[in-house]
């Protein structure tokens, strides 16, 4: 064994390895810092809509005196609060009708829309800019305007007062923002793909449905998702039509009853209100991607 491999083979010195710890920690450090640096703005924005959600966790689970004080950390974790949240009658039955509202609401919206922005991507007629047109004056529309004409037709003469059916049978003759922005998606698809399907033998209805909907997965995904947040939380309309009728009421209005009726017990109202947010959030967190992806491919033809 020579003396070279020998002093190679020779452990370092403890002080060479305290040094290269130190040296490693202070990158590591020095590149947290940098990311910090870099990501600041979006850090903030995370913060900026994150507290409030913390917030109401936190307010959720503390006891009646606690609640909204200056102690903002629970000095018991009170979980009990959700229970007693569903044993407020009616509760459960707010809850089966907003699932039913946003439900059936989303579907109907989504299969009047497809063949709509279809035939307003795809198909040549006269009065197609005229109709698009319309749709687009529709989106502008607010609801407040129709809503006198809409409700004496619908509760006054269709009888339906007391119910979700004046909000959900509309829905089933297609939605104007639904409709621009599928149709903004369709108009992406190379028109290849259509005059293939059709040269196969494949009819407008068989095409749609075997070509042009498998291809539109991501835009149909962000317009089920808007619809479906809209009428979970809508406010408007079941206090217009429903507000008669305690056993059609939705999670948004039957919430401002809750909180009248325990306007002093902050830390159940927050857990109700936790409990009416969380359906969407975690809806949301599994349907990003889709959702994000719907959006960014829509609008990119005009």
């Amino acid at each position: 064994m020579t003396l070279s491999s020998t002093l190679s083979k020779a452990p370092a010195p403890a002080g060479a390895s305290r040094n290269g710890t130190a040296a490693a920690r202070a990158a590591r450090r020095r590149a947290l810092l940098n990311w910090v640096a870099v990501h600041s703005l979006a850090i903030a924005a995370a913060l900026f809509f994150l507290l409030p959600f913390v917030f109401v966790f936190l307010t959720s689970v503390m006891n009646d005196q606690q609640a909204l004080t200056t102690d903002y950390w629970p000095t018991s974790w009170n979980w009990g609060n959700y229970a007693k949240v569903f044993d407020t009658p009616g509760f459960l039955t707010w809850w089966r009708n907003t699932l039913v509202y946003a439900g059936v609401g989303t579907l109907v919206t989504v299969v009047s829309s497809v063949p709509v922005a279809y035939a307003l991507a795809k198909f040549r007629f006269r009065g197609r800019n005229l109709a698009l047109m319309a749709v687009i004056a529709m989106m502008m529309l607010p609801p407040q305007v129709t809503v006198i004409p809409m409700y004496l037709f619908w509760a006054k003469q269709m009888g339906l007062g007391g119910s979700l059916w004046p909000l959900i049978i509309p829905m089933a003759f297609g939605d104007a923002f639904s409709i621009f922005l599928l149709r903004q998606f369709l108009m992406t698809i190379p028109k290849e793909y259509i005059e293939a399907a059709r040269i196969d033998g494949c009819g407008d209805l068989r095409t749609l449905l075997r070509v042009v909907l498998p291809m539109s997965k991501p835009a149909i995904a962000a317009v089920a998702l808007f619809q479906f947040f809209y009428c979970w939380n809508d406010y408007f309309g079941p206090q217009v039509y429903a507000s008669n009728n305690q056993q059609a009421w939705t999670l948004s209005y039957g919430l401002e009853s809750f909180k009248a009726a325990h306007h002093t017990n902050w830390n159940l109202t927050m857990a109700a209100t936790l409990l009416v947010m969380a359906p969407v959030i975690v809806l949301f967190f599994f349907a990003q991607k889709a959702f994000i992806e719907g959006v960014t491919l829509t609008g990119v033809k005009g």
